[in-house]
């Protein structure tokens, strides 16, 4: 074998093997940070944690048609909500309208955001609760209280 065939296999490998390396600690660690559907509970489910500090969502024209709830491994939780402005009028959706009842009892407002409606539209939006190691087990705005 020639010197130069040597010295090209012997570069390969000091390069290719830690790039192969690199890009497949790349990989793995960018599966953690995919969001997965949670499995949904049924709507007739009654929760019933205490609520010492009277935690609501502000009042708004906006009621919650539906919801997806996702997360991924690092303990992001996330939402697709898709919401009405039950108003005539148009209405500024802003984080504190929502609220997630998760796992351990705690209620949280999503991260903020904010999402014209014109009267009576319906929109979806993906909205962050920031992390947690409970899930999520529901969503609510005032008027689904």
């Amino acid at each position: 074998m020639s010197n130069k065939l040597r010295l090209f296999k012997h570069i390969m490998i000091k390069i290719f093997i830690p790039l192969l390396a690199i890009f497949s600690f790349t990989s793995q660690a960018s599966g953690t940070e995919a969001l997965t559907v949670d499995r949904s509970l049924s709507n007739q489910l009654h929760l019933s944690f205490p609520n010492d500090r009277d935690i609501k969502p502000k009042e708004s024209d906006f009621k919650i048609v539906n919801y997806v709830l996702m997360s991924n491994e690092l303990g992001e939780r996330w939402s697709v909500i898709t919401l009405t402005n039950t108003s005539s009028g148009n209405r500024m959706l802003e984080h504190n309208h929502l609220m997630a009842l998760f796992a351990d009892g705690k209620r949280r407002n999503p991260l903020e955001y904010k999402l014209h409606f014109e009267g009576n539209e319906t929109q979806s939006i993906t909205v962050s609760f920031g992390e947690s190691k409970f899930p999520i087990l529901s969503l609510y705005s005032s008027q689904d209280l």
